[in-house]
């Protein structure tokens, strides 16, 4: 299912031409972004080697981390995660970007430099919500209600994105939502801060989850009117980012306690 990317790395773009690749702070968006992916993997939520987790480096716009092909999500550790330009080529790193991850990714991060994180995953029961006709999530419980006002939906699956008009037309479809349902294929999870990401991407499974539980019983579904839920959202994105940051230390302390390696 994944294919590679057939852009050579460009002796023009060596990693002499930019400074500071290995400051502390890319350091740490390197450590909480194969943090986030082994996670993901222990809860479930990749497939295969064809899903990708992305994020801009710390002080270079032009410049974004992304898991290399060929590896799944237990794989990755921090000095594993690549370093791409938006062209394709590799600043940092061995081996290259799944070709989806790099058309989809880059043009991401180029068209709406306000997202700086993008997760792509097909996790099981948000992708479930994507082969629903009509709208994927429904306004039905507390934790769906993190994402009110915040998704959007692509209704018009194109193949595999293989080229830069798929990755403009997906990045279009996102606009100004945090969330992208991609229907007849999966989600893409976007925000301003790696925590933030993988705080959205966890929840949003377990509101697909418990949506589809109340589904299976064929019984009336009881929404929740749009002034508490508008009401709600607020109160919730309130400390959102600092849950966020909470949620991902939490989850970083649980791989290692679990003895799995990510920061090296």
């Amino acid at each position: 299912m994944a294919h590679t990317l057939s852009v050579e790395r460009d002796p023009q773009t060596a990693p002499s031409r930019y400074c500071n690749l290995d400051s502390e702070e890319i350091m740490q968006a390197r450590i909480e972004l194969a943090a986030c992916l082994q996670l993901a993997a222990l809860h479930g939520f990749e497939e295969g080697v064809c899903n990708h987790f992305s994020a801009v480096v710390p002080g270079h716009d032009d410049l974004f981390l992304v898991n290399p092909y060929g590896y799944a999500f237990s794989e990755i550790t921090a000095s594993r995660l690549l370093i791409c330009d938006f062209e394709g080529h590799v600043i940092a790193g061995e081996g290259r970007p799944e070709a989806t991850a790099f058309y989809i990714h880059a043009r991401l991060h180029k068209r709406l430099p306000r997202l700086k994180v993008a997760f792509h995953t097909h996790m099981p029961n948000a992708t479930a919500l994507c082969l629903i006709d009509g709208p994927p999530l429904l306004w039905l419980g507390q934790t769906a209600l993190k994402f009110y006002g915040r998704t959007a939906v692509d209704e018009d699956y194109n193949g595999l994105a293989l080229d830069v008009s798929e990755g403009d037309r997906i990045a279009a479809a996102m606009g100004d939502a945090d969330i992208l349902f991609l229907k007849n294929h999966g989600v893409m999870v976007a925000g301003a801060t790696i925590a933030e990401a993988w705080d959205d991407l966890y929840y949003l499974e377990r509101a697909a989850q418990v949506q589809l539980m109340a589904m299976s019983t064929h019984r009336p579904l009881k929404p929740v009117a749009h002034d508490i839920a508008q009401r709600t959202y607020v109160q919730m994105r309130e400390e959102d980012a600092e849950s966020a940051r909470a949620h991902l230390a939490s989850g970083m302390r649980e791989l290692r306690r679990r003895g799995i390696a990510f920061e090296m």
